[in-house]
């Protein structure tokens, strides 16, 4: 427990949360209500060639204290005297490379980024004899030439000469903030030389660390959540406003919190995330690999793991279909100042379940990982009868498909079965996307009390540690409530069940070997 001044129940908490899209500052009372939220808009990447997603390091700090300032022109006096702690969530990801003056050498690497590396000696013939024998030689050779510090290390040799410090954008703010290169274990997610396991860095005969060497040296010290990173500069308090001396207390990944944010913290719910990645994750205390090789993560609750299932860019199909289809609903949005989300959602009002057969497969984009191929995203069943509202509702129940295949695989994994959902993420807010989830998975789907998940479940992680709970089930029981609660309909959850079973479930395995040879011909995806 941190000690601080005497605690009083009118203490708060300042949650900072750097998300792809957006720069949050959000106070937090004990009961997990928001007393304030100033949101800052971020520009996600510049890209100077195709596959390319980038931006500078110093931005993200520039947008930080930005966001800062006006949350503390707004604020009281008498609130900011009440405030006891810090805390961060950021995107996951998203790396950085420090000279030993702690200035940037390049931008930072987004995790949208798309570009590969070669993949080099490792691993040896022995290696991939015995990775092709149990299937699993793309999923290697996948990391390694996605790896980040393996395409600087090939591509800018003298950049990496210079590196003192590789960092996630999570430890890049910590150092700003506190002045001391340190991260919390729950940020620790991607291609880093990381036991996930142990839930530490890997040592030198680690598969990790032949996959991603990176020196031990150029890597930031870990603290579990819950405990102290360092205390907030003068120098970056005399930017920002924030008070110095606060201490920053260790929360974990955006993803992570916003599981604990959302009061996911038991194997028995599960955590959708209908965000610009689509997620279904569980908490355990055991370690699992739903997939072999593809790791679960450290949870916001230290020494827990994160199962998870991924639809890279899930809910960006949304944003793709409001593109592509939805100049209606953008100028409807326009003229009333309404979301285009609230127009989509009353155009497939009228919609039946099951969108009159028309099923689709949301693997939009490349990359997506399935045993022993590439998947490309599909759409059968069209006839006559289907208009763009068909397709629109298609969409989600097609990632609700998707989502509910990854929590059959986790409970089938884990043995610890799901009776009840928690979605957060955009797509929560659509009353039609939540009521088809319930029906879907056939189990209750509920909305958190807040929309900001992540900012919460970083609050959360602070509370412990200031030892206002004793522990982080305490901590959720007051600080998480209900929001809206669906039940499926048992009439469209028989209906979804057969097309889930007879139609979704079998829609991969018919269209394997023309993605397979759709991939020959087009040579995209590129083969690894």
């Amino acid at each position: 427990m941190i000690q601080t001044a005497q605690h009083t129940s009118s203490d708060l908490i300042l949650s900072i949360d750097v998300g792809t899209q957006s720069v949050r500052f959000i106070l937090f009372d004990r009961m997990g209500e928001a007393i304030l939220l100033i949101r800052n808009e971020i520009e996600p990447y510049f890209s100077e060639a195709p596959g390319r997603s980038e931006q500078h390091p110093e931005y993200y700090l520039q947008k930080l204290i930005e966001t800062s300032q006006r949350f503390f022109a707004e604020l009281s006096t008498a609130d900011k005297n009440r405030i006891r702690a810090v805390t961060l969530t950021t995107q996951r990801g998203t790396v950085i490379n420090l000279d030993k003056n702690a200035q940037s050498l390049r931008p930072a690497m987004v995790w949208l980024d798309q570009r590969l590396a070669d993949v080099g000696a490792f691993p040896q013939a022995h290696w991939r004899l015995a990775l092709r024998i149990v299937g699993q030689r793309e999923a290697v050779i996948h990391a390694i030439k996605n790896a980040e510090c393996n395409w600087i290390m090939q591509n800018q040799p003298e950049i990496w000469a210079k590196t003192d410090k590789y960092l996630f954008l999570s430890g890049y703010l910590c150092h700003k903030l506190t002045g001391k290169f340190v991260d919390s274990v729950g940020s620790i997610v991607g291609y880093q030389p990381f036991n996930y396991k142990k839930q530490e860095w890997a040592g030198s005969s680690h598969l990790n660390y032949k996959m991603f060497p990176v020196e031990r040296n150029k890597l930031p010290d870990l603290v579990r959540p819950g405990e102290v990173l360092g205390t907030i500069s003068a120098e970056i308090s005399a930017l920002s406003g924030i008070p110095a001396g606060l201490p920053l207390i260790a929360a974990a990944s955006d993803k992570a919190c916003e599981v604990l944010g959302s009061g996911v913290f038991a194997p028995g719910t599960a955590c959708l995330s209908y965000g610009t990645t689509a997620t279904v994750q569980t908490t355990h205390e055991k370690y699992f690999e739903l997939i072999p090789f593809f790791p679960s993560y450290p949870s916001a609750v230290p020494g827990f793991f994160n199962t998870e299932i991924m639809i890279y860019r899930g809910f960006w199909m949304i944003n793709w279909f409001k593109q592509q289809f939805g100049h209606r609903e953008l100028q409807l949005s326009l003229e009333t100042g309404m979301s285009p989300e609230y127009f989509f959602d009353e155009m497939i009002r009228d919609i039946p379940p099951g969108s009159m057969g028309l099923t689709l497969q949301p693997y939009w984009s490349p990359g997506v990982k399935r045993p022993g191929t590439e998947a490309k995203g599909a759409i059968i069943g069209f006839g006559d009868v289907h208009t763009r509202a068909h397709v629109y509702r298609a969409i989600l129940e097609g990632l609700a498909y998707a989502l509910k295949e990854g929590l059959d695989r986790t409970v089938k994994r884990t043995g610890r079965p799901v009776s009840k959902l928690i979605v957060s993420g955009g797509g929560s807010q659509s009353p039609n996307a939540m009521q088809l989830t319930a029906d879907i998975f056939n189990l209750t789907a509920e909305k958190p009390h807040t929309y900001e998940t992540s900012a919460l479940g970083a609050a959360i992680n602070a509370a412990v540690g200031l030892g206002y709970y004793a522990n982080y089930a305490e901590a959720v029981k007051n600080m998480c409530r209900t929001g809206e609660i669906y039940q499926p309909n048992a009439k469209n959850a028989a209906l979804y069940r057969e097309l889930y079973q007879d139609v979704y479930l079998k829609m991969y395995r018919r269209l394997r070997p023309l993605y397979a040879n759709i991939r020959k011909i087009i040579r995209y995806p590129e083969k690894l």
